[in-house]
């Protein structure tokens, strides 16, 4: 065997192994992508569980807020379809949605001592707190996982690789910028 064809079969080895390595390194991102989103989707379930009970609650005291109740049970359904589709922008949107909602809710609450001092409410009220702290960090680990994926399938030559066994850039987790701004609070009452 010629030295030169020796040479190209060694080139084409360890191009193929490179490719291979680089393939699983991909695999093993989109997979991390997936865990994240799952993780999510947990916390998400819950909280959809939790609303209805502090919503049923709410409703014994609050005769007068109807509508405050019926605008968070409106964003639940809207997260739920929105998680059950994968659709990550539309539950972004639903998620600034009930978050608001959420927020008028206990607002409102601080009127109606009763309410304040019932500890289902309060119990339910935590809860919620806590898986909003919940989401809220899976959110962030979520969103490192989706930008370590995204960057790595642009990366030269992980993007040749990528493109060829057909891997797709996901999307980040964002919320609307209602989300991220203030409550006003004096407009609330």
């Amino acid at each position: 065997m010629e030295v030169g064809t020796m040479v190209t079969i060694g080139l084409i080895a360890v191009l193929a192994v490179y490719a291979i390595v680089i393939y699983n390194n991909l695999v093993g991102l989109k997979h991390g992508v997936s865990q994240a989103w799952s993780n999510i989707d947990v916390l998400l379930k819950q909280r959809h569980d939790e609303l209805p009970k502090l919503v049923e609650t709410c409703k014994q005291y609050m005769k007068h807020e109807r509508e405050t109740l019926e605008e968070v049970m409106k964003a639940r359904a809207a997260v739920a379809s929105a998680r059950e589709a994968q659709d990550v922008g539309g539950l972004g949107q639903a998620e600034g949605l009930l978050r608001m909602g959420l927020g008028n809710l206990f607002a409102v609450a601080e009127a109606y001592p009763d309410l304040k001092a019932n500890e289902s409410f309060r119990h339910l009220q935590a809860r919620i707190t806590g898986l909003e702290n919940d989401i809220a960090d899976r959110r962030e680990f979520y969103n490192a996982s989706v930008n370590a994926n995204n960057v790595r399938i642009d990366q030269f030559p992980d993007v040749i690789v990528a493109r060829v066994l057909g891997f797709k850039a996901a999307s980040l987790l964002e919320f609307d910028a209602g989300e991220i701004a203030d409550v006003n609070l004096a407009g609330m009452f």
